[in-house]
């Protein structure tokens, strides 16, 4: 279905794009300074920890709601309400002068992000027809990833050279012109319908994907593991509650999240590609850094330098890869897409302490070009099989499902580590030796990219049943 109206899609998409450019920005650079707040705060690293998890909690717990949000409430005032939290919170953080101000703005960050977000996604399935939806999206994946890339670069010059108060001074000026342009180009794109408030499914939606995703994020911690009461409690009832929601979804007539978008084929198939993507993302790129800095010694900044290039070659190419989609389709695309992961991972799989940084390199900027063409290419075109009445329950579910298998792929390769690590450790003749230590890092490491690759492997299978989404004015057809 072609949309009729005429919009400033350039100004529209521009102000999203700075708005969540910087929110990306602010959410990753702040991990660099964990260790600099643990000494300024005097906390621990769990505490220090709650300052992503909340975050990531925040997000699972708000996404689910958000195609409700997005029939409630015009374009303007979500986008309003998100860019007045991220500014709040961004002053907020820069003036916190003890570790509760400062989780309490990440909070209010958080809940900014939550709603632009799946409010960004929304708008350019409203505003640009799907011949030219590729394009767009591929803006969206280079904020995706260029903006987290840049983050801890940026953040390790401001840390060493200022203060990490800065990351977030640095972070305002920018929100308040993405909130001015936008309120001076940014239209009311959708209907707002004012569907009912179901207060049963916001409950268990709350505890369903928020308990799953806060008992994955502890696990993720490594302090208790999988056998910790609150992991097992919280994954417990977050699962219990996800059972209910889903039912009560199917069995009401006017549902706050459509599971309706589970019919579309295509939207599956996108669905598991980006999910997979997610998996790959957070269970190989959280050890990378891992191993870079304790098994070969280097510091944040160095690290941050070193996974720039592949990171900064992967926002570039998302645009390319969107044309490339608008013109081809995503089977050309999704498919040498994973190939080439897939053959990263196993060589990464083979990497030392003796390796050297260009082959470390190489190899993160084939797994960076790798995942560009997959990401937004299966995304936009499992979107582009919904029919616009299912465009916000699409956007919320993926949106959700992203941060579940964040979680979920962290507290994996969290455990695959440490239980690598150990393993070797245990069977070592000098376990305490420095070159033992980095060596067993490295088997650990090997754990993780293995899984990755296996993961990998699982969707180039599932990507062969990718087929084109047409979308002919009345209907929609796959080809």
């Amino acid at each position: 279905m072609e949309t009729t109206k005429q919009y400033n899609t350039r100004a529209i998409l521009g102000s999203l794009l700075i708005c969540g450019f910087v929110g990306f920005f602010s959410e990753t650079a702040l991990n660099v300074a964990i260790s600099n707040l643990m000494d300024v705060f005097h906390i621990e690293a769990a505490t220090a920890q709650w300052l992503t998890t909340g975050f990531l909690l925040t997000l699972g717990i708000l996404m689910p709601v958000s195609g409700l949000l997005l029939q409630r409430f015009s374009t303007r005032q979500l986008f309003t309400g998100s860019l007045v939290s991220l500014i709040v919170g961004t002053f907020v953080a820069a003036l916190s002068v003890n570790f509760e101000m400062l989780m309490v703005a990440r909070v209010l960050q958080a809940l900014g992000m939550g709603l632009l977000l799946p409010l960004m996604f929304n708008t350019i399935l409203v505003i640009f027809p799907p011949e030219k939806r590729g394009e767009a999206m591929g803006f969206v994946g280079l904020v995706i990833m260029f903006a987290p890339a840049t983050g801890p670069t940026v953040a390790g010059i401001l840390i060493e050279y200022l203060s990490w108060q800065y990351i977030f001074w640095l972070s305002l000026p920018f929100l308040v012109i993405g909130l001015l342009v936008g309120l001076k180009y940014l239209e009311n794109v959708t209907e707002v319908t004012k569907p009912r408030i179901d207060l049963l499914s916001v409950i268990l939606s709350t505890i369903g994907f928020g308990g799953v995703v806060f008992g994955f994020s502890k696990a993720g911690e490594g302090t208790g593991g999988w056998g910790s009461a609150v992991v097992l409690i919280s994954i417990g009832a977050g699962l219990i509650a996800l059972v209910l929601f889903t039912l009560r979804q199917i069995w009401m007539r006017d549902p706050m999240m459509n599971l309706g978008v589970f019919k579309f084929p295509m939207y599956i198939v996108g669905l598991l590609m980006v999910l997979s993507c997610m998996l790959i993302m957070m269970s190989s790129m959280i050890i990378l850094p891992m191993f870079l800095q304790n098994g070969l010694k280097m510091s944040a900044f160095t690290t941050g330098l070193i996974l720039l290039p592949g990171s900064v070659l992967n926002g570039i190419l998302s645009p390319r890869m969107g044309r490339l989609f608008d013109r081809y389709g995503p089977k050309w695309l999704v498919i040498p897409g994973l190939a080439i992961v897939a053959v990263m991972m196993w060589s990464f799989s083979f990497i030392s302490p003796a390796s050297s940084i260009a082959l470390i390199v190489a190899l993160h900027i084939g797994i960076m070009i790798g995942i560009s063409m997959v990401w937004m290419p299966a995304q936009t075109n499992g979107l582009n099989q919904l029919p616009p009445e299912l465009y916000p329950h699409g956007t919320a579910v993926m949106n959700t499902l992203q941060q579940v298998a964040g979680a979920i792929g962290t507290a994996v390769a969290v455990s695959l580590l440490m239980g690598g690590t150990e393993q070797y450790l245990r069977e070592s003749a000098a376990p305490t030796a420095p070159a033992e230590l980095s060596n067993a890092m490295t088997f650990g490491s090997h754990h993780v990219f293995l899984f990755a690759m296996l993961v990998t492997i699982i969707s180039l299978v599932i990507a062969f049943f990718i087929r084109r989404v047409i979308v002919d004015r009345a209907e929609l057809k796959t080809t």
